[in-house]
């Protein structure tokens, strides 16, 4: 499948803003009562709120591209922009989604390949991220890719705290 990789700017904050909430929903709306899903949505994917994290020196998004289509989405961060500190010298991946219509197709390989692949070029030791624990799919995913589960936190969701396993993969 022909693929590119384009770094998010300014300039895609509505398209930016548009994936997020439709794969946020997608994917955690089962897990996720409606008014605390409505909730998270509107502030968490405000327009303003992405302008700042995509002006953030230490994080970058990245569309993930078939065609003129954007299929997926991955969001990084390193340094303070990282959502919590789990190991010096690493890398967070804070976000990696796809629109289902390009689900089960390799795509997410590409995104979180390429996460590594950022890590490993800056030096990194440490790649990380954090999966819900009722989303097993994710869990069996990032597990073939040799994460393994080291702490876990809180992620609010409107006025649902939901648990996030936080998992770490030591880079060679």
């Amino acid at each position: 499948m022909d693929y590119t990789i384009k770094r998010v700017t300014i300039a895609d904050v509505e398209e930016l803003q548009k994936i997020s909430r439709e794969t946020f929903k997608a994917t955690f709306d089962p897990y996720t009562a409606p008014d605390d899903m409505k909730q998270f949505l509107k502030e968490d994917y405000e327009t303003k709120k992405l302008i700042n994290e995509i002006n953030n020196l230490d994080s970058r998004f990245f569309f993930l591209m078939v065609g003129d289509e954007v299929a997926g989405y991955l969001k990084i961060n390193v340094g303070d922009a990282q959502t919590e500190y789990l190991k010096e010298n690493a890398l967070e991946v804070e976000r990696i989604y796809l629109r289902a219509a390009f689900q089960h197709r390799g795509l997410g390989n590409i995104l979180l390949d390429y996460a590594e692949e950022i890590a490993r070029k800056e030096g990194k030791d440490y790649i990380w991220l954090g999966v819900y624990e009722k989303n097993i799919n994710a869990q069996h995913f990032y597990k073939r890719h040799g994460f393994e589960k080291v702490s876990q936190h809180t992620f609010q969701v409107g006025s649902d705290p939901q648990t996030d396993w936080l998992l770490l993969k030591k880079l060679k």
